[in-house]
């Protein structure tokens, strides 16, 4: 077994973000992990967390990451979270630099891609992406079906003989 399969086999996706690969333009990614509480951990184990209409933004040379929503922990007492706290990024100078001047141009942003456990390690996939035109959606959409249609035709052309 290879490395990269004891990585892969090691890390479990939790959610992931299909919203950002429709709306945007995914030029870059970058992994980071993310600062949670007790309570923040057990929901996300639950699987209760949603990242549609997050993002991420850096601040004072930190990256902090909006709008993600987990859901408070059924079983947690008063000192329980709250649904959608600011959350930190933890990412290295180096990368918050390089985010940072990538961020000066217009139209970038940095949008959560995936959530996923790497061994116990909750890590956020973060891409920075340029948003999609309405014809572009259009194209991809199209691109979509026209590769839907062949996969029928070839498939149904099996069964025939």
């Amino acid at each position: 077994m290879t490395t990269k399969a004891k990585v892969e086999k090691k890390s479990r996706l939790i959610a992931s973000n299909k919203k950002a690969f429709h709306e945007h333009h995914i030029l870059e990614t970058f992994k980071a992990g993310i600062v949670l509480t007790g309570t923040e951990i057990k929901s996300i184990r639950l699987g209760k967390l949603s990242l549609n209409e997050s993002h991420a933004r850096i601040e004072k040379a930190e990256v902090l990451l909006y709008g993600m929503q987990i859901t408070p922990y059924d079983a947690g007492s008063y000192n329980n979270h709250k649904a959608d706290r600011v959350r930190k990024l933890l990412l290295t100078r180096k990368e918050i630099s390089k985010l940072n001047d990538k961020m000066k141009q217009a139209g970038l942003t940095l949008v959560p891609l995936r959530i996923y456990f790497d061994r116990c390690w909750v890590k956020i996939d973060l891409g920075l992406a340029k948003g999609k035109k309405i014809y572009d959606k259009r194209d991809d959409i199209q691109a979509r079906d026209t590769k839907r249609m062949i996969d029928r035709a070839v498939k149904s052309s099996g069964r025939d003989v």
